[in-house]
């Protein structure tokens, strides 16, 4: 069957828009036809896929998705009725991928009451409300147990609509044992000493990562172990404010940052611990991709996939509601066991469920069972 994609932008790094891409690789592996509409393409592009880089323009995000909603209804308007598949949140969907946790739970825990009465609001809540809302149909793909929950207390009648699916780690990324010879090539190539402790961060959108919130952890720690404690943070973002968070707490000599690169395994390989202490995270697959690869991981609870940390046992998760001193304290305490604690050996053995790397094989059977009919014609 002919299925569209929808999705506002695509770039190779964030975890989003790798599960974008892992499933328009398994429908196309499938036979179905597959169109993508979005307004930015960055990377490769998958054969047999034909791609609408949708024309519009706006200063204000809000009107921009506005735009980009009309223009795509106008442009399915005018072909035979099939399954539209979105991975943002915006009306016109048949099903949802819910890469974002909810809005509405967003809104009361961490805006003022201010906030509903902007123009902002009204967009958000809308195009969140088309998705889960009691008059809506479309059904929608959820990562955890956090976004389940809060989608059923804000949007009862969506409960029968919600597919729980499983993560879709890239196998490439499962390691048998840590790579002694590989940790050793990285830190030489990028100038860290052997008995330096290397905390990696690694995500786009570093407010929302809690970048401030490592910075000021790495900060809090005893002045030796400090200054040999190398932070490094791979993503795609401005840095420019966190650098300058990193001077302010006398860090900037501790503290790299590089943009969003493909060869995360090695940064996996190089470094002592995986520190992710986001403000919200929906999922999070590089806590996966750091356990699978052996490599502990200090996260919050209000990461989706923390909850595979705790299963695994290969780290610790800080409790909801954070509080700063806690990361502090189990970061110190951390790095003091990091070479006695099991949570390595745990992450790799975790590592070996199949179910780990199972979505994009479930995402298309779920697209398959919902829409049988268009399936067949």
């Amino acid at each position: 069957m002919k299925i569209s994609f929808l999705i506002y932008s695509y770039f190779p790094y964030g975890g989003q828009q790798r599960d974008f891409l892992r499933i328009v690789k398994a429908c196309l592996s499938r036979g179905h036809e597959i169109d993508v509409y979005t307004m930015k393409w960055q990377g490769e592009l998958p054969e047999g896929l034909k791609l609408i880089t949708v024309p519009v323009k706006a200063m204000r995000k809000t009107t921009l998705y506005r735009r980009f909603t009309d223009w795509v209804k106008q442009a399915l308007s005018a072909q035979t009725p099939h399954p539209v598949f979105g991975f943002n949140k915006m009306p016109l969907l048949d099903l949802y991928f819910a890469a974002d946790p909810c809005f509405a739970e967003k809104v009361d825990m961490q805006r003022g009451a201010y906030y509903k009465y902007t123009g902002r609001y009204r967009h958000f809540k809308k195009y969140e409300n088309a998705i889960f809302g009691t008059n809506s149909k479309t059904h929608a793909l959820i990562l955890s147990p956090q976004q389940h929950t809060a989608f059923i207390r804000y949007y009862p009648d969506c409960a029968e609509r919600l597919h729980n699916v499983p993560p879709g780690i890239s196998r490439d990324r499962m390691v048998l044992a840590r790579d002694i010879e590989s940790r050793r090539e990285f830190r030489r190539e990028f100038a860290i000493a052997e008995d330096t402790k290397l905390l990696l961060q690694v995500g786009s959108g570093f407010r929302v990562k809690g970048v401030d919130r490592s910075l000021r952890a790495l900060a809090s720690l005893p002045e030796q172990l400090r200054r040999n404690t190398h932070f490094m943070l791979v993503g795609q973002d401005k840095p420019e404010r966190f650098r300058a968070l990193a001077r302010k707490l006398k860090l900037g000599d501790q503290f790299t940052v590089l943009p969003g690169r493909d060869d995360i395994p090695r940064f996996l390989a190089g470094a002592d611990l995986l520190l992710h202490p986001a403000y919200v995270e929906s999922a999070g697959y590089v806590l996966l991709e750091a356990t699978i690869a052996g490599l502990p991981v200090l996260t919050t609870a209000n990461c989706g996939y923390s909850f595979h940390i705790e299963q695994a046992q290969s780290g610790e998760v800080c409790s909801d509601p954070f509080s700063q001193e806690e990361l502090n304290t189990r970061l110190l305490a951390m790095l003091a066991r990091i070479d006695s604690a099991p949570w390595s050996e745990n992450g790799l053995a975790y590592g070996k469920r199949d179910e780990l790397y199972a979505l994009p094989e479930v995402a298309a059977d779920i697209i398959e069972e919902l829409f049988p009919q268009r399936s067949c014609e």
